[in-house]
C-alpha cells in the first residue's frame, strides 16, 4: 500500500506498508517511505485493526523508513499503548540509525521496553479520596 497526501514536499517519499499476517499472532507491517503527519494515519488504522485482534505480538519493520516527525512517533507510541491494554507487545524491527536516536532523546525507547502500570483506582476515605495501585 502506497499512501501519497497533499502537501507533502515535492523530493518527499509517500508512506509504503505491507501487512504479513501469515502468524497470525506475531503480525508483521512493513513500514517505508516518510511517516509524517500527512501520512501516518493509515498505519494508525492498521495498527487498531490488528490490536483489535489481541495477537501475541506486532513487528514493526523500519528497514524501508526515509523520514519520522512528531506525528509518527506519536502513531509508534498509540501502537505500544493500545497494545498493553490488551496485551499485545509492539516490537520494532530493523530500526534506522536516525529513528534510533529520535527513540532514545524522547525516552519512547524505553517506554517500548515497559508494561504500561496498573490503572490507579479511586479509594474513598473520610473526607478523602486516594489512588490505589489495582
Amino acid at each position: 500500500m502506497i499512501v501519497q497526501s497533499p502537501g507533502l514536499r515535492p523530493d518527499a517519499a509517500p508512506l509504503r506498508m505491507s501487512i504479513d499476517q501469515s502468524d497470525p499472532d506475531r503480525p508483521l507491517i512493513r513500514v517505508g517511505g516518510e511517516l509524517a503527519y500527512a501520512t501516518s494515519a493509515p498505519l494508525r488504522v492498521e495498527l487498531d485493526r490488528l490490536l483489535a485482534t489481541a495477537p501475541q505480538a506486532l513487528v514493526l519493520d523500519f528497514a524501508d523508513l526515509d523520514f519520522i516527525d512528531s506525528t509518527g512517533l506519536a502513531v509508534i507510541v498509540h501502537g505500544w499503548r493500545v497494545g498493553q491494554q490488551v496485551d499485545t507487545t509492539l516490537l520494532l524491527r530493523a530500526v534506522p540509525g536516525f529513528l534510533a536516536t529520535i527513540l532514545e532523546i524522547t525516552g519512547v525507547a524505553g517506554l517500548l521496553g515497559r508494561r504500561l502500570p496498573a490503572t490507579p483506582r479511586a479509594v474513598a476515605g473520610p473526607g478523602h479520596a486516594q489512588a490505589a495501585a489495582g
